[in-house]
């Protein structure tokens, strides 16, 4: 069984909470605008609150994430990258919190302005987030290994099964033939 040991540090798992809960946040707030429910507000005030604390955490993780990780010169470009969107994100967040706290807490509507700008965040958090993705996916940081591919499509000559790659049904067992090939 993998225990915590193979994540290199926290930030993944912290910068999942701070885009969901800001996320919903936002969509909470634009459905409390347009259907006029201040439940909706409530809800969407808490889900900024407790997202902005989040990421809070979510920041020093990537800043110990940006300074252990190894990684060479184009995959240290990407990272710096993101680190900048990620602290002007953070701050916006930040702000909205604090203007959320200071001027809706108990408040029945909400400014379209405010909306407006935390939908216009949200798409800085996507951008933020894809950058955050790119360092893994594209560059492979804070990953301990990644598979050798070879073959059509990165499946190499491994099965996906009767049901081949439209889904996976069964256990891995019964899925994947691994046991005749070198890993």
């Amino acid at each position: 069984m993998m225990g915590i040991e193979i994540i290199p540090n926290w930030h993944p798992i912290f910068v999942h909470f701070t885009i969901g809960l800001l996320s919903i946040s936002a969509l909470l707030y634009l459905a409390g605008l347009v259907f006029k429910k201040p439940n909706l507000l409530v809800a969407a005030r808490w889900n900024l609150w407790i997202g902005a604390a989040v990421t809070i955490a979510t920041v020093l993780a990537g800043f110990y994430a940006y300074n252990t990780v190894a990684h060479d010169g184009p995959s240290h470009a990407a990272m710096t990258d993101h680190k900048n969107w990620a602290l002007v994100t953070a701050s916006i967040f930040g702000v909205l919190a604090l203007w959320s706290l200071i001027k809706h807490r108990g408040a029945k509507t909400v400014h379209p302005a405010f909306v407006a700008l935390i939908l216009l965040a949200s798409g800085i958090l996507a951008i933020t987030g894809f950058k955050g993705g790119e360092l893994v996916y594209r560059h492979g940081l804070g990953v301990m290994s990644m598979p050798e591919v070879s073959g059509d499509g990165g499946h190499g000559s491994h099965s996906h099964g009767e049901y081949g790659d439209a889904g996976h049904h069964g256990t891995a067992e019964e899925t994947h033939d691994h046991g005749s090939h070198e890993h």
